[in-house]
């Protein structure tokens, strides 16, 4: 898969932390169609970052995939190791899901060679309300339980973003640190439109 063919022409797959993990993450976890279909699941131990093309969905210089939560991430020629801490990823005031980045070094654990390659790998959580008490947890937790999911089926899964820092994540930041998405950049375009009209009158 060499790109996001199934999209409609002119769009871009270009999502959010929240809505990688509420759109895609989650519904693979809970055995539920993701639409549209366009990420594939592959084994990350199998594969290292620069052979993704036609593996992984090509979303400009970054690559996106299923695949199974596991401790060691050694591949082929290298290995994927924490570099900072985790972040959580929030949804409506839920703490939804951990975000881990991680850096590709080429070589043994011991004499590694780091490289540009990042990967973020996003988690589920619980999905608990962050001033929730322990009654509405277990409450939470019961009806986890009733739909048929233990924390270990939803959590054995892992999405990621795999990119060569190098040429940019292309993720757009506002000013304040938050993500924006491709309607928010269609906006602000036509705001500087706007504004190069009006200074030219």
């Amino acid at each position: 898969m060499g790109g996001a063919s199934d999209l409609p022409p002119g769009f871009h797959f270009f999502p959010s932390d929240e809505e990688l993990i509420v759109h895609f993450l989650r519904r693979k976890a809970s055995l539920l169609p993701c639409q549209p279909d366009i990420i594939p699941t592959i084994l990350l131990n199998h594969y290292d970052p620069w052979e993704l093309n036609d593996k992984a969905l090509q979303a400009g210089n970054q690559w996106y995939f299923f695949s199974h939560a596991t401790q060691s991430r050694v591949t082929p020629n290298g290995y994927w190791s924490s570099i900072c801490a985790d972040e959580t990823v929030k949804s409506g005031g839920c703490n939804i899901g951990l975000k881990k980045t991680l850096v590709f070094s080429i070589g043994e654990s011991s004499e590694g060679i780091e490289t540009n390659w990042i990967m973020h790998e996003y988690h589920l959580l619980d999905g608990r309300k962050v001033s929730s008490s322990s009654t509405s947890t277990s409450s939470s937790r019961k009806l986890h339980r009733e739909k048929g999911h233990s924390n270990t089926e939803s959590n054995n899964w892992v999405i990621c973003r795999v990119f060569d820092s190098a040429c940019g994540s292309q993720e757009n930041v506002h000013e304040e640190g938050m993500e924006l998405s491709c309607l928010d950049e269609v906006f602000l375009s036509l705001d500087d439109y706007d504004e190069v009209s009006l200074s030219n009158n």
